[in-house]
C-alpha cells in the first residue's frame, strides 16, 4: 500500500534501520523506542490486525519475534524482553506489527500499561463461556 509507512519501509522508499529481513517478515528499529533496540516486526504483506493475518504467516512472524528477542538479550545484554502488539486501539500505524522491547531489571517499565480489574462472583465463568462460544 503506497500510503502505509511500514509498506514503504519494506519497499525501501522510506529509510528504516532494518535488523531482520526474511521472505515473509521485516524487522526494523522503532523510531520512538521504549528502550534502545526496540524492534518492530511486520509481515511483508499488508495486514492490518492479528485477525487479518493469514495462517501461513503466523509461524514466520512469531519465529522472527523469538529470534529478535534472543538477539536483544545476546547482542545488547538485555536481561529479557517485552513482546506485544496492539490491534486497532493504540495501533499507531495500521499495519500489523509486533514490538520486541529489550528489558533490564530496574529499567523503570512497570508491568502493563492499563488498569486491572476483578471479576464479580460467577462473572469469570460467564466470560469464559462467551469466549468459548465465540471460538
Amino acid at each position: 500500500m503506497a500510503d502505509c509507512l511500514f509498506c514503504n519501509i519494506i519497499a525501501g522508499t522510506v529509510d528504516g534501520h532494518c535488523v531482520l529481513e526474511t521472505d515473509d517478515v521485516v524487522g526494523f528499529l522503532d523510531v520512538r523506542p521504549v528502550f534502545k533496540g526496540h524492534t518492530l516486526l511486520v509481515p511483508r504483506e499488508h495486514v492490518v490486525t492479528l485477525s487479518d493475518l493469514p495462517e501461513p504467516l503466523i509461524v514466520p512472524l512469531f519465529s522472527a519475534a523469538q529470534r529478535v528477542a534472543t538477539a536483544l538479550t545476546s547482542g545488547l545484554g538485555a536481561q529479557g524482553t517485552f513482546v506485544a502488539m496492539n490491534n486497532v486501539v493504540s495501533q499507531s500505524v495500521p499495519h500489523l506489527h509486533v514490538h520486541v522491547v529489550p528489558r533490564t531489571k530496574g529499567d523503570g517499565l512497570r508491568g502493563f500499561f492499563w488498569p486491572r480489574t476483578t471479576y464479580a462472583d460467577g462473572e469469570a465463568s460467564d466470560y469464559a463461556a462467551r469466549i468459548r462460544t465465540a471460538l
